[in-house]
């Protein structure tokens, strides 16, 4: 598969898995009865996409989640400030470049 192409299956993945978890939040915070059922369904169902998407690039199971993670932190702060209207502080900044360098690491360095 295309680097290119895993990147934005991967950054796909991403963005299912974080919007999940957010219409499951959402879903925990609705009142009871079919639409919180219906909400919880819609999450499950995207999780699942997720789930699916995230193990379709050919790569190393361990290389894949490494830069998986990178990508989906940054998706998820977007996600938080879109659904929950949370802005990052400080220390998710900082913690958030650690991350980064991490997935920077994983994808650049070839080792021998």
């Amino acid at each position: 598969m295309n680097p290119v192409l895993v990147y934005v299956v991967l950054t796909v993945a991403a963005a299912l898995e974080a919007g999940g978890d957010a219409i499951v939040r959402k879903g925990l915070q609705a009142p009871s009865g079919p639409g919180r059922i219906g909400i919880f369904a819609l999450g499950a169902l995207v999780l699942f996409a997720y789930g699916l998407t995230v193990n379709s690039p050919p790569w190393d199971f361990g290389k894949l989640l490494g830069v998986y993670v990178t990508l989906f932190f940054v998706i998820a702060q977007i996600v938080n400030v879109i659904f929950f209207g949370a802005r990052p502080d400080l220390p998710i900044y900082a913690g958030g470049a650690l991350i980064l360098a991490g997935g920077l690491v994983i994808t650049f360095w070839r080792p021998g």
